[in-house]
């Protein structure tokens, strides 16, 4: 791991503990000027689970909740979420429900799809979307009308650290904010300040991680 990564932990729950590397960095959608590492908020079950506990919290006792769309390699963090949203124990509004926890898959246009097997646990339910971060939301959005389409109903959105608050007028529910991350700044590729400015690339980013250049 490169020394320069900066350890950030939530004040909701110091074990939801994500890094930070500063530089000049592209997504599929955008450059950055952070990299923020996930990797042991979404590979250690320890980290996943508090994640997870406080994303539900959010959920608990105001949503019913029966499948889980998770973005991103997310997939732990939602089986986590699942368990304590499904407790029987905490008078959960799903308490009970044998929650769905899902990926979709993408096609060869970048689509987002359900297979046949997958559409019944979207057709007719109350579907949380999950991410890891997000920096524009157009996967998010994404996800949210591909739920549509097989007649799902999007009941939340949620995300480990996002730098946006809404997405199609919905609140995003999430660990970290921008203020968490004052210099944190999202440009549009083809009018990125850093890339006028001759600073060269350091890195590609993607849902699991990022290649050096």
């Amino acid at each position: 791991m490169d020394e320069r990564f900066v350890n950030l932990r939530s004040t909701k729950n110091p074990k939801a503990r994500i890094k930070m590397l500063s530089g000049h960095f592209a997504t599929k959608n955008s450059h950055v000027n952070t990299y923020i590492d996930m990797s042991t908020v979404k590979t250690r079950h320890n980290n996943a689970r508090e994640t997870a506990r406080t994303l539900a919290a959010e959920y608990v006792t105001n949503t019913m909740v029966d499948t889980i769309v998770c973005l991103k390699n997310t997939e732990m963090i939602g089986a986590f979420m699942a368990e304590i949203l499904a407790d029987t124990s905490n008078m959960s509004l799903s308490a009970g429900n044998n929650i769905s926890v899902v990926t979709p898959e993408f096609d060869y246009t970048g689509q987002i799809l359900f297979r046949e097997n997958s559409q019944r646990m979207i057709e007719g339910k109350q579907v949380i979307v999950l991410t890891d971060s997000m920096a524009t939301g157009t996967l998010t959005m994404q996800a949210i009308e591909s739920v549509i389409y097989y007649r799902g109903t999007v009941c939340g959105i949620c995300a480990v650290f996002s730098s946006i608050s809404k997405v199609a007028g919905m609140e995003v529910k999430t660990i970290f904010t921008g203020s968490d991350l004052p210099d944190y700044h999202v440009y549009n590729a083809h009018e990125c300040p850093l890339c006028n400015a001759g600073v060269k690339l350091d890195g590609i980013i993607n849902s699991f991680g990022y290649a050096r250049l």
